[in-house]
């Protein structure tokens, strides 16, 4: 993170490993403590910018080698963008095309890369939890929380996208294979998730936006509350309600300003990025362009043309900031991604700097308000098929309003409210999780690939395989998900 980096370099011996191949397996100094280094209070918060380090992840162009640098959170959209119905490779070479068409295998680079990464995350949390007590007596409380927040921001990406999942809350002995390898009921996980989230609502405030904060928190947990098996709508309800009328938060009146004003007044909690600072910034919003425009590869985040539908229908004026055709010279069905497109570079092919688009410091959006007007709407409409209730209807109107659509509302439907979110929130990793959350997972994505013609299995498509090199290390301990 922009000001958080320099304080790394003092924790890199806490959490390298003993040798190159042993990185991004979570066995050896990222589960056990050291004693020696976390000594004072400056040494607990340098261990909490290492955590933020672990999210932000390598960018690929600084570190190509993905079996030495893990990629944070800079691959996500391959993992849920790519297998909804919103984007797609632009090609079907190498395993980041698998993504889009369903056949993910247990040994996709990706994936593993971004199970280990949030491992990262969690196991870090666990260091800096174990030795709290050595901190200020005054900062113990806002510290735990945040380590408790950033596990459970962690455990919520993997239980989503890998079901059940190893629940580790301590550091452990790299030997003890029954904690590191046993995979914990999703229930379990969710409400070590709510108990972590639930501190942290009480322990922290909201003096930050690129750190966790309160009301980042009680976002997150709303979310949580409404991604169980059995939503509490209520708890969910309250939260969002409780971040409305605070008034600390409103959206910015240029949908452009959300993702070119960094930290602005809709931005909850964000993970940062520095352009052109190789040890700061990030390749991913590159990657949605194709090569000849900025990226690495081909072009990932291609638009599939029911979402470019979707944004002629009712995007308003986040069209413009969300997708391009460059001027009409793409196809409906090839319109790039241009929201996150690097600051600084030209869309047009043959005017770009390829140092500032591969080295961007767009910053990775958690959690803005849109998205909690948005929760606000589900939680009222409560598993129902439409709502006319006022509250929701105000919280929607504010985000069509926003988009220069001013007709009134006066109900919403499902439908209304999952189209809304799906343009609203577009690219930024949401849609994969929405289709969950309203039971319409399986009835969209497999009339999508029967569209597109790819190979579509609910088991299969619900979760990711659990990364093959892990059950290896486990000696089997470690169970696969149906369909891999």
């Amino acid at each position: 993170m922009k000001k958080l980096k320099y304080y790394i370099l003092a924790i890199v011996a806490v959490f390298a490993t003993s040798c190159d191949d042993e990185f991004l397996n979570p066995l050896p100094d990222t589960a056990v403590a050291v004693e020696s280094f976390f000594t004072s209070d400056d040494d607990i918060l340098a261990g909490i910018y290492g955590i933020y380090d672990a999210l932000q992840g390598t960018n690929e162009s600084t570190e190509t080698n993905i079996g030495r640098a893990n990629r944070g959170v800079q691959f996500e959209h391959l993992l849920t963008e790519h297998r909804t119905d919103n984007t797609r490779n632009a090609t079907l070479e190498g395993s980041k095309s698998d993504f889009h068409r369903y056949v993910v295998e247990a040994v996709n680079v990706e994936s593993d890369d971004y199970y280990q990464s949030m491992y990262q995350v969690i196991f870090r949390a666990n260091n800096i939890l174990n030795f709290i007590d050595v901190a200020d007596a005054g900062n113990q409380a806002s510290y735990a929380a945040e380590a408790k927040f950033l596990r459970a921001y962690a455990y919520f990406k993997l239980v989503r996208l890998y079901g059940d999942v190893p629940l580790v809350t301590e550091p452990i002995d790299p030997t003890d294979e029954t904690a590191l390898f046993t995979r914990i009921p999703e229930a379990e996980v969710y409400q070590q998730i709510i108990t972590d989230l639930q501190e942290a609502v009480n322990a922290l405030n909201n003096s930050h936006k690129s750190r966790a904060s309160k009301v980042a928190a009680q976002g997150v947990l709303a979310k949580v509350y409404l991604s169980q098996t059995t939503p509490n709508y209520s708890g969910a309800e309250a939260l969002c309600e409780d971040i409305i009328a605070s008034g600390d938060y409103s959206l910015m009146s240029d949908y452009h300003d959300v993702f070119y004003s960094e930290l602005n007044d809709e931005i909850i909690f964000a993970i940062q990025y520095q352009a052109s600072n190789s040890e700061e910034s990030q390749g991913f919003s590159a990657e949605f362009t194709s090569f000849v425009r900025a990226g690495r590869d081909d072009g990932q985040n291609i638009v599939n043309e029911n979402l470019y539908n979707d944004f002629t229908a009712i995007g308003g004026n986040r069209t413009p900031v969300s997708i391009t055709d460059l001027d009409g010279n793409l196809e409906p069905d090839e319109n790039e991604v241009a929201k996150y497109f690097p600051e600084g570079t030209v869309i047009e092919s043959g005017n770009i700097d390829y140092g500032v688009g591969r080295n961007a410091g767009n910053d990775y959006i958690a959690l803005r308000y849109a998205d909690i007007l948005l929760l606000h709407v589900e939680a009222t409409m409560a598993g129902a098929q439409a709502t006319v209730d006022p509250g929701a209807l105000a919280s929607f109107q504010q985000v069509r309003n926003r988009a220069g659509l001013t007709t009134t509302v006066n109900s919403i439907t499902k439908e209304d409210l999952m189209l809304e979110r799906r343009v609203e929130l577009a690219f930024e990793n949401q849609r994969y999780f929405d289709l969950k959350r309203f039971g319409e997972f399986e009835n969209v994505l497999s009339a999508h690939a029967d569209e597109m013609g790819y190979a579509w299995d609910v088991n299969n498509a619900r979760f990711l395989p659990i990364p093959q090199r892990e059950i290896n290390l486990s000696g089997g301990l470690l169970t696969q998900n149906l369909g891999y």
